[in-house]
């Protein structure tokens, strides 16, 4: 009787010891997905963005005026000399310009939910900052984001987040390399 008492009692103690804190898994459902629902969660934003613009104008003007003056004629046995006056004006202009821009980013951010909206959607926002021999390339985006637009990996796609502002930015050598010198800025400054 003592020794199944000593049991009971040390099997009590143990489960005692080694419980679950209930509150600390509360968040953690065995019916659903672990997703990013308050401030300072984390979230993937699968960036998958292309972008393309092309713009075309042509104009051609054009304007001829002429103006003339003849004049001939004879008094009595004498003649007046021919007189002719001729004025002619001819303006044309014709110009053309087309642009076209294409961009495409593809890359995954860890962002964080900075708050919670009224209605329950996120304001989210997050940077990945990539330094190649180099070459800094950054990545900000910042927006709202839907709960029901959190996928079951708590993720995100980046055309599924409203009032999105996407920054690509460089900075280094090449970015250098394709800017302007100093000269060339001063003479398109002058002229």
């Amino acid at each position: 009787m003592k020794k199944e008492l000593f049991i009971i009692s040390f099997a009590a103690i143990t489960s005692m010891a080694f419980a679950q804190n209930m509150r600390k898994n509360s968040q953690y459902s065995l019916f659903s997905d672990n997703k990013a629902t308050s401030p300072g969660d984390a979230v993937t934003i699968l960036v998958i963005e292309s972008t393309q613009a092309s713009n075309n104008s042509e104009t051609t003007a054009g304007r001829k005026s002429e103006l003339g003056l003849s004049a001939s004629g004879a008094v009595g046995n004498g003649s007046i000399p021919n007189t002719a006056i001729s004025l002619g004006s001819n303006n044309d202009f014709q110009g053309s310009g087309s642009t076209k821009t294409t961009g495409m980013i593809s890359t995954k951010i860890s962002a964080t939910v900075d708050s919670i909206l009224a209605n329950g959607n996120m304001i989210i926002s997050g940077n990945k900052k990539i330094t190649i021999n180099g070459e800094d390339q950054v990545v900000h985006i910042k927006g709202k984001v839907r709960p029901s637009d959190i996928r079951p990996d708590n993720s995100v796609y980046s055309y599924n987040i409203s009032d999105a502002e996407i920054s690509f930015e460089g900075n280094g050598i090449i970015n250098n390399a394709q800017k302007p010198g100093w000269l060339t800025k001063i003479f398109n400054w002058l002229f």
